[in-house]
């Protein structure tokens, strides 16, 4: 089984983060990057289905600058067998400019799967990998929970409001993965050893503006200061006339 598993470098959730002078963009300086969370649960599907055909290959690709190739290796170290880096110093807002330069790479080979996080937690966007899916002709099931495959078809489920919603699926698809799916593994010395010689090939790309632009960044209002209106059965009469006068909530 032919595996592509495609990742976003992003910064770590509990980096604390600044805007730059520019007022659109994040200050890097002092932010640590890591694989995008989502896409751990990608890449360890992609490892378990190669595990269980006996054979096959597992392909990390990634859209991002070149320090991207040590998001890579994080892979590459979980077991994926190489690596490609499309290689870009800034990767435009507009979800459809990265999907476009990934299907490109994606139409050169056959694959069997093609997986990618559900979303990346920079962006929120939800649209990279269903837009690729469109682009390279190919069935896609989002926010896969559960998955189950044999032969040249497979069951996904979804968690929907309400219930699980079940889809039918034919192969070659493109998945996206949601929390659940799996138990990311992680990366053993051996494998952090090893993942220094698997091949990553680095391909330069140009990327084109797209139509969305990010106009302004801006950190949310700062919370009023709380205050103590007392303590113990004492305090329930005062914090029920606050709760009612002042912020009006009862």
């Amino acid at each position: 089984m032919k595996i592509a598993v495609c990742i976003k470098r992003v910064p770590d959730s509990e980096t604390r983060v600044k805007i730059a002078t520019d007022g659109k963009s994040l200050d890097e300086a002092g932010v640590k990057f890591v694989l995008n969370p989502y896409d751990e649960f990608a890449v360890e599907e992609a490892l378990r289905r190669k595990e269980q055909a006996g054979s096959g290959e597992v392909v990390v690709v990634c859209l991002g600058p070149a320090a991207a190739q040590e998001t890579i290796r994080t892979a590459l170290a979980m077991g994926a067998d190489r690596g490609v880096l499309l290689q870009a110093d800034k990767i435009p807002t507009d979800p459809f400019e990265s999907a476009k330069v990934i299907a490109a790479e994606l139409k050169g080979s056959s694959w069997d799967l093609v997986l990618f996080g559900r979303m990346a937690i920079d962006d929120y966007h939800h649209q990279v990998g269903p837009l690729v899916a469109e682009l390279v002709d190919l069935p896609c099931v989002s926010a896969v929970s559960h998955v189950e495959i044999a032969g040249t078809t497979g069951v996904a489920e979804r968690e929907i409001e309400g219930g699980i919603e079940v889809v039918d699926f034919s192969l070659p698809a493109v998945l996206t993965t949601d929390k659940g799916l799996n138990e990311p593994r992680y990366p053993a010395l051996k494998g952090i050893m090893a993942a220094k010689k698997k091949p990553l090939d680095v391909k330069p790309v140009q990327l084109g503006r797209g139509a969305l632009e990010i106009v302004a960044l801006k950190p949310p209002p700062e919370r009023k200061e709380g205050k103590i209106v007392g303590e113990g059965p004492a305090a329930v009469g005062e914090l029920v006339r606050l709760l009612r006068e002042e912020a009006k909530v009862l």
